[in-house]
């Protein structure tokens, strides 16, 4: 039976759910935002599910997994659609299994919190911060984006300059993950374990529940400060984010100019030809870093605090991650970028040279945050000026070159993007050997017949 009639099975076998057939319906549930890449754009054009569900509990959740493990259909988990990487595109068409409506939060305290991993991560922090809590981690996409699709397919975001990405130990407490078999089993996942499940674009586990620190709620002062020379703007970040233990930051980007120009909504803050720093920071730490950022050569060109950007509906924060990417599109559809992490002793060294060498065909814009051996550094998103595949391929070797770390952003295989390396490669320490076959090991333990996102994994030799 092909996959189209299996999913046709299914939905008549189960009639009560909440079942997607509609082309158009189809087409958008299959994508997510891979177009920001030209090749992913290209490799994964026409790629799309032949059905849709969308679930309620979890005993829905169970009946469809059973029926799908029995059928030996692929099924692709879908969050909120916003990864970069195609994530959640079914590349072998199939199930997608959309748990947007698995979406209640459920507690938050004593610096922890738990959630249904469909939950918008905006919600999850509306709800915990009356309590006193919010997310330590906020990607740029928090409006839309869920916390399972987070902990899947993301890094960190805002709060990484504290607390690491969310692969830092300490960051995810627990997940509860349901296997797919005919008979499906749940299991809860603690600590190193749960992180096995970490950024595997749901390849090995359907993970329903997560369990998460989180970071004390505080009012949060949003400024810019503007710098001529971008030495002086690299000095103060690093001072800021190493340096400075007192003042309290969530967010410290560095965006090189030309980037400021494509933020046409902050026209008025930006002067031309600046370099910009966006940074939030705690109320009780604005005149710190105010003091800071002048004795720094630094402008302060944009300043709301929390009531403000409450009431306006607007956040920096939005301006960083990818949503950096996202803003020069708007812009210039012409544009793509890079994935890049800084050497912590050579950041300084390595930002200059490659804004020499490299402006403005790529434009450099960092993020500020803490590896998770707690060194300080910056990862890098850079805008490109798109011309060729070949053109990006080296621009990546430059990076390479000068010692910065690219991880692929422009490919949909979980190996070749540099958080699961194919263990195959030499270049791989025995704990990252140990950490890949662990994770495909959970894939065996989790998905047997191999259905759970089909294409992604290269490095699963089993059915499927």
């Amino acid at each position: 039976m092909s996959h189209a009639a299996a999913c046709a099975a299914l939905a008549d076998e189960l009639p009560a759910l909440a079942w997607t057939r509609d082309d158009a319906q189809l087409t958008r549930l299959s994508q997510d935002f891979s177009w920001f890449s030209p090749v992913l754009k290209r490799q994964l054009e026409g790629k799309r599910g032949d059905i849709a569900v969308r679930p309620r509990n979890e005993d829905e959740i169970r009946a469809v997994v059973a029926a799908c493990a029995r059928r030996r259909v692929p099924v692709t988990v879908r969050g909120s659609g916003t990864g970069n990487y195609g994530q959640i595109v079914p590349v072998q068409g199939g199930l997608i299994l959309d748990l947007s409506g698995f979406n209640a939060f459920g507690w938050a305290r004593g610096g922890a919190g738990r959630a249904q991993a469909g939950i918008r991560l905006g919600d999850f922090d509306r709800a915990a911060q009356p309590l006193g809590w919010e997310l330590r981690w906020l990607p740029s996409t928090f409006r839309a984006a869920s916390l399972g699709g987070l902990f899947g397919g993301g890094f960190g975001g805002a709060g990484s300059v504290t607390y690491g990405p969310i692969a830092a130990a300490g960051n995810v407490l627990g997940a509860r993950v349901m296997s797919v078999e005919p008979e499906p089993q749940v299991a809860e996942l603690r600590g190193a374990e749960a992180l096995l499940v970490h950024h595997r674009w749901g390849t090995n586990g359907i993970v329903l529940e997560l369990e998460v620190a989180l970071a004390p709620a505080l009012p949060w002062v949003e400024m810019i400060a503007t710098f001529e020379a971008l030495p002086a703007a690299i000095d103060f970040c690093m001072t800021l984010h190493g340096a400075t233990p007192g003042i309290v930051r969530k967010e410290l980007a560095l965006m090189c100019a030309p980037i400021p120009e494509y933020f046409v909504t902050l026209a008025e803050h930006l002067p031309q030809g600046r370099h910009a720093v966006l940074m939030l920071v705690a109320e009780t730490s604005e005149g710190a870093t105010r003091e800071l950022a002048g004795a720094h050569g630094g402008d302060i060109t944009y300043r709301k605090d929390a009531a403000e950007v409450k009431r306006l509906n607007r956040t920096l924060v939005e301006y960083c991650w990818n949503h950096t990417t996202l803003q020069a599109l708007k812009v210039d559809r012409n544009l793509t970028y890079l994935q890049a992490r800084f050497d912590p002793l050579r950041q300084k060294e390595q930002v200059l040279a490659l804004h020499d060498k490299l402006s403005p065909e790529v434009m450099l814009h960092l993020e500020y945050i803490r590896l998770t051996d707690g060194r300080y550094t910056c990862s890098s998103l850079p805008v490109v000026r798109f011309s060729t595949e070949e053109r990006l391929a080296e621009l990546g070797q430059v990076f390479e070159e000068h010692g910065v770390v690219i991880n692929n952003a422009h490919t949909h295989v979980l190996e070749d993007g540099g958080k699961l390396r194919d263990m195959d490669r030499s270049a791989l320490s025995a704990a990252q050997r140990m950490a890949a076959e662990a994770a495909v090991a959970m894939k065996q333990r989790f998905d047997p017949a191999g259905l759970l996102n089909p294409g992604k994994l290269r490095s699963w030799h089993g059915p499927g």
